[in-house]
Parts: C-alpha cells; sequence; structure tokens
C-alpha cells in the first residue's frame, strides 16, 4: 500500500459479537464530520458519520433529525437495475432500516435541541451472515457518541432469531431462513428502547424471554462503547436551547387552562379541535400588540406552549385521576366495527373502525408474474404478497394535496404486511400473487393497527385462505416525570394518549401467537415488568377483537375467489421440457394463450406453470394443450393432427402435438395404393395418425394408415 498521509488519530477497537469479530475504526474516513467510524462485522462494512449544524433551525418546534441508511449495490457486486443505471431514491428495505434506527436514537437527544442532525450510514461491503443493519445501528451509535453533539447514549442493538426452539443472537443468514422469529432490538445499558419483530405465530412468554436474552447481550456492547467512547471521545457542544417560554406558557395557563380542559374533554376529534381553534383565536387577540394588532409572540412560541399545557393536563388526568380523554377505562377498547364485501367489483374488500379511527382495505389476486422484483442487498429478489398504506390528509381532516407514500406510510405498510405473512397459504397451495391496499378514511390513532384488521378482512373476503385471522392492537405508557417506578398502561390509545404519552407499543398476532411487533418510544428506556405487562395488554385486547368483532363478521375465507379474480391452475413439467413449452422465441407457449383465451401462462425455471385465466375451462384447455406438449409418446398412440407440409411424391408433414411434427410416408396414407399425395390430404387438413417411432435419422415417423385400421377395428 502506497500511503504519503499520516493519520495521528487512527484508532481500531475490537470486540467478539455472537462469535463473530467487530471491528470500529475511527480517524481515517470521513473526519470532517463531527464523528465518524467504519464499522466492520465480518465481511459487512458500513460508514457512518453523524453531523450538526452550527445553529438552531428557527420557526421548529421539534428536533430536526435525519437517519439516512444508505444502500450502495456494489456492496453486493451489483449494477443497479434501472436506466440511469445509479441509485435512485431508497428501497423500502432501506426506509424501513432508517426508521429502525432513528427510533431509539431519538429519544436521547436533549428535548431542546434545534440543531440539524444528519446521520448517513453507507452501506459499503454486505456478508449476508452478519446483519448490515445491526452494523448500521452499532455505527451511528457510535458515531454519536465519540462526537461532540450532544446526545445521552449510547446504545446498541442485535438481531435475535428462534431456531429449533432456541434463542440465538445474530443468526447467520441459513439460520434466518428457519427462523421463527425476526426481532430486533435496541437498549441502552438500564433499559429497552427498541422492539421491531416480525413473528410465526410466537407465544407472548417465548417472545418476552427473547426480548430479556438480546438486552443481555446488548449490555456488554454497550460498555465497549462506553470503553471507544472514553478514550477518543469530543466534548459536546453547548447549543442554545429553544426551551419553553416560561413567562407565556405562564400567561396561557392563567388565561386558557380551563378553556383547555373543557376542550380536551371530548371523545369527539372534531369537536376537540374546534374548540382548540377557538382558543387559538382567543390568544392571538389577548397577545396582539396595541398598535399594530400583530402578535408579540411567534406562532411556533405559542403553538409549543398550547402543546406542552395540553401534555401537561393528559398526562395529570391518566396518572392522578386514571381518567382518559373519551372516559375510558385504562383496559377498554374504543367502539369497534368490521365490514366485507363493501365493493362490488375488487377480490376482496372489508373495513375496521376504532373510534374515530376507520381503514378500508381491499385485496387484489393477480398471477404469479405480477409479484415485486427486488433489486436490494439481500438474497431476496422478489416478494409475492405486498401491503400498501395510504394516509391521505382528508382522514385527519387538512386540506393538503398527496405527494406519494413517505417514510410513514411506508413503515405502516410494511408493518401490516409483516403482520399478515406468517398465516398466508404457500404458492403451491394459493398460487397468487397478493396485493392489499388500506385507505385510512379517517384517524385518531393506530391506524396501522387499523390496517392489520382491515387487510384480515379484505383477504379472508377475497378467499384466501389463511390459517388464522390476524388482529393489531396498541398499548401506551404514562410515566411521572420519568420515573420508572411510577407508571401505568392504557390499551388502545387514540391521537392525544400518542401524542402526550411516552409509548406506542404495537402488537399484532392469532389466537395461537404474536407475528409482529412495533415499539415507539419518547422516554429513554423500558423495564422487564412494563415490556411483559404491555404484551398481556395487547394479547387481551387482540384477542377480544378477533372473538367479538372480526370473526363474526367473517368466519372463515370464502370457499372460492372472486367471479371478478383470475383461476389459476398450478402443474409441472421436467426442466428438459421447458423449451419444448415455450418454443422458439415464445411461438408455442403464445399460441396456447391465444388458443386457449387464458389470460398468462408463467413458467418457473424448476418447472412450475402458473396458468391464470377468468374463465376456469380456459385454464383446463391450456393445461390440456401443455399436456400434449410435454407428453413422451409411445408407439401406438393415436394423436388428431394438422397438415403442415406435403412433399410430392414422397409423404406429408403433420403437426400431430403442439410444436411437433413427424412425417406420414405415402405408403403410410391409405391401404390402398396412393399416386398423389394430395389425392388424400391438403394443406390444413385435420386427420387422426399413429405414432410409429422415431427413425435412424431421428425422424418421427406416422401413419395414417394404420390410425384408420385401428379406429375401424374398434368399430
Amino acid at each position: 500500500m502506497a500511503n504519503q498521509l499520516e493519520y495521528k488519530n487512527h484508532r481500531i477497537f475490537e470486540y467478539e459479537l455472537a462469535g463473530r469479530k467487530l471491528t470500529v475504526e475511527t480517524g481515517k474516513m470521513a473526519q470532517l464530520a463531527n464523528g465518524s467510524v467504519l464499522v466492520r462485522y465480518g465481511d459487512t462494512a458500513i460508514l457512518a458519520t453523524a453531523t450538526a449544524s452550527e445553529k438552531p433551525r428557527d420557526g421548529i418546534d421539534y428536533m430536526p433529525l435525519a437517519v439516512d441508511y444508505e444502500e450502495r449495490l456494489y456492496a453486493v457486486g451489483k449494477i443497479p437495475g434501472s436506466f440511469m443505471k445509479r441509485e435512485g431514491r431508497p428501497s423500502e428495505k432501506a426506509v424501513l432500516t432508517s426508521r429502525v434506527i432513528d427510533r431509539p436514537i431519538r429519544p436521547l437527544f436533549p428535548k431542546d435541541l434545534r440543531n440539524d442532525i444528519v446521520l448517513a450510514l453507507t452501506v459499503l461491503s454486505v456478508d449476508q451472515d452478519n446483519s448490515p443493519e445491526i452494523a448500521a445501528m452499532l455505527g451511528a451509535s457510535v458515531a454519536l457518541s465519540i462526537s461532540d453533539i450532544p446526545w445521552n447514549g449510547p446504545i446498541a442493538g442485535v438481531f435475535v432469531g428462534l431456531v429449533n426452539g432456541g434463542i440465538i443472537i445474530n443468526p447467520t443468514a441459513a439460520e434466518r431462513e428457519i427462523s421463527e422469529l425476526e426481532l430486533t432490538v435496541a437498549a441502552s445499558k438500564e433499559k429497552v428502547v427498541m422492539i421491531e419483530a416480525g413473528a410465526n405465530e410466537i407465544a407472548d412468554g417465548v417472545m418476552y424471554d427473547a426480548i430479556i436474552k438480546a438486552h443481555e447481550a446488548i449490555k456488554p456492547l454497550i460498555d465497549f462503547i462506553n470503553t471507544i467512547k472514553s478514550e477518543i471521545g469530543k466534548e459536546k457542544f453547548a447549543y442554545e436551547s429553544v426551551s419553553n417560554d416560561e413567562y407565556l406558557y405562564e400567561q396561557i395557563k392563567k388565561t386558557a387552562l380551563e378553556d383547555i380542559k373543557y376542550a380536551l374533554d371530548t371523545d369527539d376529534k372534531t369537536i376537540r379541535e374546534e374548540r382548540l381553534s377557538v382558543i387559538k383565536n382567543k390568544l392571538a387577540e389577548s397577545l396582539a400588540g396595541e398598535e399594530d394588532g400583530e402578535s408579540l409572540y411567534e406562532e411556533s412560541a405559542v403553538n409549543e406552549c398550547l402543546y406542552n399545557i395540553q401534555k401537561e393536563i393528559v398526562r395529570g388526568w391518566l396518572l392522578k385521576e386514571q381518567k382518559r380523554v373519551d372516559g375510558r377505562k385504562m383496559d377498554e377498547i374504543r367502539p369497534l366495527a368490521a365490514e366485507v364485501a363493501l365493493l362490488p367489483r375488487v377480490h376482496g374488500s372489508g373495513m375496521f373502525a376504532r373510534g374515530q379511527t376507520q381503514v378500508l382495505t381491499t385485496a387484489t389476486l393477480a398471477p404469479i408474474s405480477e409479484q415485486q422484483k427486488l433489486d436490494g442487498l439481500d438474497e431476496e429478489e422478489a416478494k409475492r404478497y405486498m401491503h400498501h398504506y395510504n394516509f391521505p390528509a382528508y382522514s385527519v381532516g387538512e386540506a393538503r394535496a398527496s405527494r406519494g407514500a413517505g417514510r410513514r406510510e411506508i413503515g405502516h405498510g410494511a408493518l401490516a404486511e409483516r403482520s399478515l405473512i406468517p398465516v398466508l397459504p404457500s404458492v403451491e397451495e394459493f398460487p397468487y400473487a397478493i396485493r392489499t391496499v388500506s385507505e385510512v378514511i379517517s384517524s385518531n390513532g393506530s391506524t396501522s393497527q387499523g390496517a392489520v384488521c382491515g387487510s384480515t378482512l379484505a383477504l379472508m373476503d377475497a378467499g384466501v385462505p389463511i390459517k388464522r385471522p390476524v388482529a393489531g392492537i396498541s398499548c401506551g405508557l404514562i410515566t411521572e416525570d420519568g420515573d420508572e417506578n411510577k407508571w401505568m398502561t392504557m390499551v388502545d390509545i387514540q391521537g392525544l394518549e400518542d401524542f402526550f404519552g411516552d409509548m406506542d407499543f404495537k402488537v399484532a398476532g392469532t389466537h395461537k401467537g404474536i407475528t409482529s411487533i412495533q415499539m415507539d418510544l419518547k422516554i429513554d428506556g423500558l423495564t422487564p415488568e412494563i415490556i411483559k405487562e404491555a404484551l398481556e395488554v395487547t394479547r387481551n385486547g387482540r384477542l377480544m377483537i378477533l372473538d367479538e368483532i372480526m370473526l363474526k363478521c367473517i368466519a372463515e375465507p370464502r370457499p372460492d375467489v372472486s367471479q371478478y379474480a383470475p383461476k389459476m391452475i398450478t402443474m409441472k413439467v421436467s426442466i428438459e421440457k421447458i423449451s419444448e413449452v415455450i418454443g422458439p422465441k415464445g411461438k408455442v407457449i403464445q399460441k396456447i394463450i391465444a388458443d386457449s383465451g387464458v389470460v398468462s401462462i408463467d413458467i418457473e425455471d424448476d418447472g412450475s406453470i402458473f396458468i391464470a385465466a377468468i374463465d376456469k375451462n380456459a385454464a383446463y384447455k391450456a393445461q390440456e394443450m401443455i399436456n400434449l406438449i410435454v407428453l413422451d409418446p409411445e408407439p401406438g398412440d393415436i394423436f388428431k393432427g394438422r397438415v403442415t407440409g406435403i412433399l410430392a411424391g414422397v409423404g406429408c408433414f403433420v403437426e400431430y402435438l403442439p410444436g411437433r411434427e413427424g412425417m406420414v410416408h405415402i405408403s403410410k396414407l391409405e391401404n390402398r395404393r396412393v399416386e398423389k399425395v394430395e389425392d388424400v390430404v391438403k394443406m390444413g387438413d385435420e386427420i387422426e395418425v399413429m405414432y410409429v417411432g422415431v427413425n435412424p435419422k431421428g425422424k418421427v415417423d406416422l401413419s395414417k394408415k394404420d390410425a384408420d385400421n385401428k379406429r375401424n377395428a374398434r368399430r
């Protein structure tokens, strides 16, 4: 290696994680960032950088953090498949990974920090046995810890699998393939800060044990990061605090506290918003200057004070009075409703409502060829089940044009998709590509879990033979000033309880067990006691939703798919016969589609064939035509063929099977002497022929005469 540069601050730190080497390298790459590290886990390599703006952003009431997990296809030796041949917008997997890393990191920043913070996590190399997502989370934590950016970390994360009943930390690719669990846990030394899971109907107790075991694996990893921080960490910079204006806060509280309490005390979100709007207008008048009538305070400062007063009221009601905004008990779910078959022409539809939250989901069935093709860093190349989630502005009463799916929509869609995958039938049982779309038509909390319930209804209405119905529910948390010994949970949180609470713990599952978890936190973590109670609360909630609402709406999947859905037939041929079914330049299969009237015929490399048709009789006809093509005829077999060519004085060519021709010699046309072939057959005639065999020249010999004799003998 030729090198004229001297990296004076170059350091390498090593750790063994789940039996594999983890290396953190600093002081060599991206040294102009506030903090940067190169993380190697096996042959996986991630460059993690943390940067911050010098000054706070004006006019905002939140901490502006951006986490960008940036996939580079060269990391797995691929060239992007797009026309431009370069990476474009982040893949769905990249967006989901960014969200998984954002959630545990965000609550640990100072609440009054308004400087822009950007975490760029660039995937440079991928070893499928060592998760780049986990390496990126660790890289983000180390980069922030050693930087001068104020942050109350570190955190660390691990991936957990369940193989043959055993809990495994950071399973290999082969182990993940057979794992019943895909669990990501992030934690500090003391508490769990993030849980994201997909599971094959795992029991609550097993899930709890996996979470606790993950935390135990994380604790020494935190010590490792703290060692790096103590050796090379920078002093945190002083920032301009934009905390609450205490004088303004007290003035608003003094004049409007009772009005705000009255505004909040209703189960109708529309009424609440109307009442709060009146309060805001009154405040604008009371805070205006005498001369110009303009407010003496910035709107963002007034809004932040109003937000904090509402938060204080709602949290006080919950903790001190066990009172919820809509009057429910802590373990009480809002009124529920479920409907199916709302839309006549779609393949399946269902609407699920919980209070003022309404989600309308449709299911579409299509040939396997319409499954989504993936161009990412892992080994998955396609997915058969797709769930998309839309959150239009009208669902919260806002007038805002749609700009496509954002990170939140992608995340909620993926959560519902993950929740349903464990109960879907296999391709062999149900040979369809499946898409569900959840339209949030009214929102007042927990729409992602409404999408889970709506998707179950739509799939059952579409005739998809799912193993068991899936329901989702959320659990909230309130702590007293962050005291881990003073807390309470509540089931089915609505919007205000989500905004002003400390947790949104979403769990989906069946009667048998959990299929997904997603946990969002606003505090520094959860104790094992809180996690255990959240799992119990959500289990009771989902079972109630399944038994009291969903199964009473539709008890089991419909026995048949919609008349408007394609009808599917599957068959399998030997790999050697695939080329015969397709034919030169696809001519044979195109002819089968045209002659049978099917929608499509898809052929896999293993010889699996999927025939899609609106009319099932057309599918059977195509199946019969394919069976004839792949048939290995025996001497004496009779076929009805078509004359495709005439060779004067010699004989005629007959297509006796689709795409296969043989010769009927002139002596084999009739039981008498034939002078001219045209005296017996003409081009295009349909005749019966007997398969004689393959002659020494490798050509197929046929006989019309022997076929006639065999037919006459049967008479």
